[in-house]
C-alpha cells in the first residue's frame, strides 16, 4: 500500500521513509536525500525536513525561486526562496545519486506553477 501511495518509481526515498508524516489523502510525488534535510513533492506542496524539523513546508504556489546548480566535480545545489521573507531560504546539497529525483521534482514544480498560471 505505501509503496501505490509513493508513486516514486525508483527513486531513493520511499513513503515510509520520510522523516515527516502526510496525511492519507495526501500523494507523494517524488522525494530525494539532499544535505541536510529530505526534499519532498506531494500533490500539495513541497516539504524540507529532517528528523529534527521541517524547515519548509509551502504549497508550491508560495516559491518565488528555485534556483538547480549542478557544476563539474561538486555536488549540485538547489536553493529554495520561499515569497514570504518570514520563510528561511533552503540551501539544499544534492549528491549525484540523487541529481534524478531533483529534476524529477523541479519538472514537477515547474509544471504545478504553468497550471497555475493559466
Amino acid at each position: 500500500m505505501a509503496r501505490e501511495r509513493a508513486a516514486c518509481l525508483e527513486y531513493t526515498v520511499e513513503l515510509h521513509e520520510l522523516p515527516f508524516s502526510l496525511p492519507e489523502e495526501e500523494r507523494l510525488q517524488v522525494a530525494a536525500r539532499t544535505a541536510p534535510a529530505v526534499l519532498a513533492v506531494t500533490d500539495r506542496r513541497m516539504i524540507v525536513g529532517s528528523e529534527h524539523r521541517v524547515a519548509l513546508d509551502l504549497p508550491i504556489e508560495a516559491l518565488r525561486r528555485i534556483q538547480f546548480d549542478v557544476e563539474r566535480g561538486r555536488p549540485a545545489t538547489l536553493v529554495l526562496v520561499p515569497h514570504d521573507p518570514r520563510h528561511e531560504p533552503q540551501v539544499l546539497a544534492v549528491p549525484d545519486a540523487e541529481l534524478e529525483a531533483v529534476s524529477r521534482a523541479m519538472f514537477l514544480v515547474g509544471a504545478r506553477r504553468q497550471e497555475l498560471d493559466h
